[in-house]
């Protein structure tokens, strides 16, 4: 027997001696481990979809089938259009009779573009051009007429008329008016670019216009490659500072006259949407604090406005785009107003008819609505926290069905008519998987299994991700751990702990590998443990989990992350001299925090981009969860490293771009001066002019081959 054991572990040790490692090039030069996804599907009418595919330096949109997943026509082929080599993106107008084609996008922030925008007639083929770095172009419901913004104005483009071109506004002016785009708070904050809607008859066209004059600038140098470095400037308002003013406007085409609309005292309106009725505008207040919301209908014959749903909460109010109208202009909503995030539905004038789904669960995604089976189809956590399913559920709250696994991650994108989905599945130890369902759930065809990349996967030592739970601070925190492969108990490991930690976010989930994992893959082949929790105030664990972080962030999460590792430190095969941390932006605040304020446990620290001081960071998002600083000073500041450099005694590497437009390496420079300035040493790199992502070209590879060197130092 002993000697069959023995020739049993000789054996496998063989096979994992034969197996890869995990480089740094594999992940950041190579792309050894790149998943192969589908494309972005566009679902069109009946049971179709378009997909943007390139080949031999042409771009080209094919339709497919969604029953048979095959090619039924190429609608569009670059390599025909004389004048336009390629196109990088495209949008039918609602008859799917014509393309916008956009190409030669310069990115502006996050989320913007400037670009070369076309209109292409597929009956005529004709290619007509709509103008150069403008931004968002957009078909009005009857296919008429173009809207677009350039310069921060606003214009349609009318194809009824000899091409006139209108020109809505003419007060824009770049760091004092934007007509029908956001501004940078809203755009990083509120999520959205575009800030004007059609209303469904093509007569009106709504919009927001900031007057961002009194907001003050931020400055950036970028270095470039010239003699003389540039300075970048624009608005943001930190937090306390002045915002924007916003205002709702409704141009008419039918009388070319603008109207400005008052909807009560707000401070922001995060979105407008069209309803069912032409004449009928949803618009979207918040106050300062984001704990009131307000939903109006305008009427944009006369003007005038009504409160159909009133939200508050003791903590802040959620902006999410889950608003969907029926035909009879009842809507569908989600709200965590019971605690748990779940969809309602309310009638044309905001009575509520029925809370659809309950429990003590969040719902993740709202997908859509089968009008002619009154059925929503969703995603939710009713599977644990840590896993995503898709359901269906009857308008009334009755016959909900799962339609994916049960566990893991799903993700459903389903046709226009809501008659099939693909399901994209994916846990911690399978890759994508693409099929195509029907309605009811059943699986009709595999359209991707990564089975490339499985076997590419199975000639690696990779370590399997343990999922758990750790009792601190008396809650069940989520938690994974990664232990080298060939993990003996009886031995001593160091620790690299890894969080996010923000308000609402997720990091110990059962899904697939991001480029983190595989470095913590790379970092347990060299006999670390990395561990991950999501401590208080993270997301999908209900409303009260939250926002216990309320008016002091960082505060809660720290303690967590702390408590976890000297929970660690009691583990028998833990080094308790070696446990540390790592994070970026948010996460990267924690770690600095972690390493300071629990020096009696951690002994290193990487941040990367990190806030330092949420003095420093936007209005919406800080505010949102600490109110202003005049308003809680302590909130502010108690949980700022800047204010107790002096605690370190840890090992330290600070990271940032200096190109961040998000979180502006401010925060680190002056991070860096209380350390100096406390005569205490640290590492850090600064990346020149790179943004809040810090990546192109070497970038990734050079800062991660940094962060590794560091931690082989000093853990």
């Amino acid at each position: 027997m002993k000697k069959l054991l023995l020739l049993f572990i000789g054996i496998s040790s063989l096979v994992q001696a034969q197996k890869k490692d995990i480089s740094l090039e594999d992940i950041w030069r190579k792309g050894t481990f790149r998943a192969d996804y589908m494309n972005s599907l566009n679902s069109m009418k009946g049971d179709f979809y378009s997909l943007l595919n390139y080949e031999n330096g042409s771009s080209t949109v094919d339709k497919y089938s969604y029953e048979t997943l095959e090619k039924v026509e190429t609608i569009v082929d670059s390599k025909d259009l004389a004048g336009l080599k390629y196109f990088q993106s495209y949008s039918f107008n609602n008859d799917e009779t014509k393309l916008i084609l956009g190409t030669n996008f310069k990115q502006i922030f996050r989320h913007s573009y400037l670009g070369t925008y076309y209109v292409y007639d597929i009956a005529k083929k004709s290619l007509d051009l709509i103008g150069t770095d403008i931004q968002e172009p957009t078909f009005s419901p009857d296919s008429k007429k173009i809207a677009y913004a350039k310069d921060n104005n606003l214009f349609i483009k009318d194809y009824s008329d000899a091409n006139a071109v209108i020109q809505i506004t003419n007060s824009g002016k770049k760091n004092e008016i934007i007509n029908g785009i956001t501004d940078w708070v809203y755009e990083e904050e509120f999520g959205f670019v575009k800030a004007f809607e059609w209303s469904k008859d093509s007569k009106n066209l709504a919009y927001l216009r900031f007057d961002e004059s009194k907001v003050k600038t931020f400055s950036m140098d970028v270095y470039g490659k010239g003699k003389y470095p540039t300075q970048h400037v624009f608005k943001y308002p930190k937090a306390g500072e002045e915002n924007a003013k916003v205002a709702l406007r409704i141009f008419s085409l039918e009388t070319n006259k603008t109207a400005e609309i008052r909807v009560g005292d707000y401070e922001y309106i995060p979105r407008i949407n069209w309803t069912n009725n032409p004449n009928i505008l949803a618009v979207r207040t918040l106050n300062r604090h984001q704990n009131d919301l307000k939903m109006y209908f305008v009427d944009a014959t006369t003007f005038n406005s009504s409160i159909v749903l009133n939200e508050t909460d003791k903590a802040y109010v959620d902006i999410t785009d889950d608003l969907t109208f029926l035909d009879d202009n009842s809507f569908i909503w989600t709200s965590e107003k019971d605690g748990y995030n779940h969809i309602y539905h309310y009638d044309k004038n905001g009575k509520l008819l029925n809370q659809v789904t309950k429990g003590d669960w969040e719902v993740t995604s709202y997908y859509g609505y089968n009008a002619d089976k009154k059925t929503i189809y969703y995603q939710s956590v009713e599977n644990g926290s840590i896993n995503r399913g898709v359901y269906s559920i009857s308008l009334n709250g009755k016959n909900k069905k799962l339609l994916s696994n049960p566990t893991g991650t799903n993700n459903a994108s389903f046709s226009k008519n809501m008659h099939y989905f693909i399901n994209t599945f994916s846990d911690a130890n399978t890759p994508p998987v693409y099929t195509l369902r029907n309605d009811e759930g059943k699986v009709l065809k595999t359209v991707k299994d990564n089975a490339a990349l499985k076997e590419t996967i199975a000639g690696y030592n990779l370590s399997k991700k343990e999922f758990s739970t750790i009792n601190v601070n008396g809650n069940d925190l989520n938690m994974y751990t990664i232990k080298p492969a060939n993990f003996d108990a009886n031995k001593k490991y160091p620790v690299l702990m890894y969080q996010y930690s923000g308000p609402g976010s997720q990091n110990v989930k059962n899904s697939w590998n991001g480029s983190n994992d595989y470095w913590h893959q790379m970092l347990a082949q060299n006999g670390y443990i990395v561990v991950c929790v999501d401590g208080r105030g993270t997301g999908f664990k209900g409303r009260d989990f939250k926002k216990v972080t309320y008016m002091n962030l960082v505060k809660y999460e720290t303690e967590d992350q702390i408590s976890v590792a000297k929970e660690l430190a009691k583990l028998p095969y833990v080094d308790a001299n070696r446990i540390g941390i790592w994070g970026w932006s948010f996460g990267g605040h924690m770690s600095t925090n972690c390493l300071l304020k629990g020096n009696d446990v951690f002994a290193a620290a990487i941040a990367v981009a990190p806030v330092t001081t949420w003095r420093f960071y936007d209005t919406i998002y800080t505010e949102r969860y600490m109110r202003t600083p005049e308003e809680n000073p302590a909130g502010y500041d108690d949980n700022s490293p800047l204010n107790y450099p002096e605690l370190l005694k840890g090992k330290y590497l600070l990271i940032h771009g200096t190109g961040d437009d998000n979180v502006h390496v401010q925060n680190a420079y002056r991070m860096a001066e209380a350390l100096i300035q406390a005569n205490k040493q640290f590492e850090w790199g600064m990346y020149p002019d790179k943004n809040h992502g810090i990546y192109g070209g070497n970038t990734r590879l050079h800062l991660f081959t940094k962060m590794t060197n560091f931690i082989k130092s000093n853990l």
